[in-house]
């Protein structure tokens, strides 16, 4: 009987128990405050790990018999080391295993941990409530960024938002500087500065309504997932692609395949499948558990 903690970090920790990939038990969540979006970013790297400590032991609810711990959190992560984390930016450079280790050791609690990507931990959550374990599965998540996550974990940097969609010289709205990529493109934070006069629901909106400029936009948004979609086609063959996040509301499904197929013809790689799923911390923090899990028993 596996059993693991799950944690993620975005706006707030969530974290939970997992017995055979199910939860068990409520989901511990800090800030318990919605409103209070500020309580992670104002930490400093000591403070979140204890912070992460606390919600581990909540998590357990006494139990000790866990075998290991996964953290899922945004940013690029190599070998239990936060290399870029722009949205906790105190992470950048933290050993984040080897602390988080030190610190449940001085709960009593000699367990292994293992940090990943967000993205990923998505990706994993979904391959198991799905019954995918056994498969390869991608994860596209629209929201302020856009997020990219893989099932099983494979070595790598993997940030698939910042895939170049387009080589127009115009096309900077990414937020990191970078030309052409998907994120400045689907990203809420891009479309938001690319219409300034708008709000990208307003833009959608006057899509269905005919106007031209919100329509050409719209077509160039499916155009760019797409072309995302085809190069991990491509590049690591066919399969489930789920999509998640806040921004599939906007998500025309018969555009999004016309465009797929357009670009997609070789038969071998036919044999891809597009599924907009809900994201949820739950879904997340199965995933940690269940990377955790996997890592655990290969070490």
């Amino acid at each position: 009987m596996a059993k693991t903690i799950g944690v993620i970090l975005s706006e707030r920790i969530s974290a939970g128990l997992v017995v055979d990939h199910k939860l068990v038990g409520p989901v511990r969540r800090f800030p318990e405050d919605h409103d209070d979006e500020d309580a992670l970013v104002e930490q400093h790297t000591e403070a979140l790990v204890q912070t992460i400590a606390n919600q581990v032991l909540l998590a357990a609810d006494g139990a000790k018999d866990f075998t290991a711990v996964g953290v899922a959190l945004p940013g690029l992560v190599k070998d239990g080391v936060v290399a870029e984390a722009p949205n906790l930016p105190q992470l950048k450079g933290a050993k984040i295993q080897e602390l988080l280790v030190g610190q449940l050791r001085s709960h009593g609690l000699d367990v292994s941990v293992t940090a990943v990507n967000d993205a990923d931990g998505m990706a994993a959550g979904l391959a198991s409530l799905h019954g995918k374990l056994d498969s390869m599965i991608r994860v596209w998540t629209l929201g302020v960024g856009i997020g990219y996550g893989r099932y099983p974990f494979a070595p790598g940097a993997w940030e698939g938002g910042h895939s170049v969609v387009t080589l127009d010289e115009k096309e900077r709205f990414c937020g990191c500087g970078g030309r052409g990529h998907m994120e400045g493109i689907m990203g809420h934070r891009a479309m938001r500065l690319r219409f300034l006069d708008m709000e990208p629901e307003e833009v959608f909106e006057a899509a269905k309504q005919g106007d031209a400029r919100c329509l050409d936009f719209k077509r160039l948004w499916h155009k760019a997932l797409a072309a995302a979609s085809s190069t991990t086609i491509h590049m690591a063959g066919p399969g489930k692609i789920f999509i998640s996040g806040f921004n599939t509301r906007f998500l025309d499904m018969s555009m999004l395949k016309d465009y797929l197929a357009q670009m997609v013809k070789m038969s071998p790689l036919q044999g891809y499948s597009l599924e907009i799923v809900e994201d949820t911390p739950e879904v997340r923090v199965i995933g940690a558990a269940v990377s955790a899990e996997q890592a655990a028993a290969a070490r």
